[in-house]
């Protein structure tokens, strides 16, 4: 996405433009090769693991698509705030230009639409 990173907390809400991807996604745990087709890998003390696209996966991926600063404070408090008002549980992975939610996959379009209302609020 083109043009400068958003920093202000109301910019970054009112840019989000959720948008749900088609995939089902799974956080597995890996070892030895990594699977290229990891949207991401994390490396931790206990292992890693991996999140894979999955027809069986559990989760849902929503990529809030406003280039938001990496020093910016308070979207991703807001946006679990929101979903967990909902009782929707949410896993955040920042990547240099987007924020990407994975959430339940029966929750998804509950999902999208409270992000939906949060930044058509701000």
């Amino acid at each position: 996405m083109a043009g400068a990173p958003v920093g202000d907390l109301a910019g970054m809400l009112a840019g989000m433009a959720p948008a749900l991807d088609a995939r089902r996604w799974a956080f597995a745990l890996v070892e030895g090769a990594l699977p290229e087709e990891a949207f991401a890998i994390i490396r931790e003390d206990e292992g890693t693991t991996a999140i894979l696209p999955d027809e069986g996966g559990d989760f849902a991926r929503l990529t809030l698509m406003v280039h938001s600063a990496l020093s910016g404070v308070g979207l991703t408090a807001a946006v679990a705030s929101a979903l967990a008002e909902r009782g929707i549980a949410c896993n955040v992975v920042a990547g240099f230009h987007h924020d990407h939610l994975f959430v339940p996959w029966e929750r998804r379009g509950e999902a999208l639409e409270t992000l939906q209302h949060l930044a058509a609020a701000a």
